[in-house]
């Protein structure tokens, strides 16, 4: 189970392989939408990861900025950014994941990353969290739209699944699922649970993928010593995680051990 995946949907139209979009990937996150938020926001490593992306997130836009969430899933984020004051309008290929969103009063319209180049106007910066773009094959394809999505001078968020999870590898190879515990390092995996194939790009793989438009300023690891929601444990012992997280996730050897990477660019 791919908890930590936001809607990472692709296609809300269907076209077929090699920029072939179907349904598919749609309907498994409406399958997944009534437990997303249990399976992954409401859980103790889900809620830990989740603010140390807002503690990154929330000094780049001031109250009255106009964000774009880009895989909004069922409108967490969203309605944190709202809270703080943000206009935001969000995204996703799954409309179930949308009605939630809705539900919470979040600006949320049924669309495909891939198919950014369709939403109009231009935003103060734009945030993509939990894996939504582990979905997309072709990152490069994005730059153009994004570029034209967002302000220059304006910021781009994304956090990705990294390549590694050293807390992944070793949870897998202490239950002997090798397959499991190396499923990541190849830079693409099937996610059985959803019937998808997903993307680990490199942090080098997916600046290159947004430059020139974009540079990349800041790199932290989310969830290094915090675990995936699947690993439990209590909430003493997951605040000591949370707490060295703080201090090592930033640096340059430590971030890429994490869970996730958080990707911070200026678009130019």
């Amino acid at each position: 189970m791919w908890g930590s995946m936001e809607s990472c949907a692709g296609l809300a139209t269907p076209l077929h392989p090699h920029g072939i979009m179907t349904t598919a990937p749609a309907t498994a996150f409406d399958r997944l939408a009534a437990r997303y938020d249990e399976l992954w926001t409401n859980t103790g490593p889900g809620r830990a990861q989740r603010e140390a992306v807002w503690r990154h997130v929330d000094p780049l836009f001031q109250p009255g900025a106009c964000i774009l969430d880009i895989g909004c899933g069922t409108g967490e984020d969203a309605a944190h950014y709202m809270s703080a004051g943000l206009e935001v309008s969000a995204v996703d290929a799954s409309p179930e994941m949308v009605r939630i969103s809705r539900g919470r009063g979040v600006n949320a319209s049924v669309g495909a990353i891939e198919n950014l180049d369709d939403i109009p106007g231009t935003y103060d910066g734009a945030v993509s969290n939990f894996g939504a773009l582990n979905c997309v094959r072709d990152l490069e394809a994005l730059q153009e739209p994004l570029k034209n999505l967002i302000r220059p001078g304006g910021h781009l968020a994304v956090c990705i699944i990294g390549r590694f999870c050293l807390r992944e590898t070793l949870h897998f190879l202490r239950q002997r699922q090798f397959h499991k515990a190396f499923r990541r390092w190849s830079g693409e995996s099937q996610s059985p649970s959803l019937g998808l194939r997903v993307f680990y790009p490199t942090v080098g793989g997916i600046e290159r993928a947004l430059t020139p438009e974009f540079t990349l300023v800041r790199t932290a690891g989310i969830g290094l010593s915090v675990p995936p929601s699947y690993i439990t444990m209590l909430e003493s012992r997951l605040a000591t995680c949370d707490a060295i997280d703080r201090r090592l996730a930033q640096l340059p050897f430590f971030r890429a051990l994490a869970d996730h990477r958080l990707l911070i660019f200026v678009r130019k």
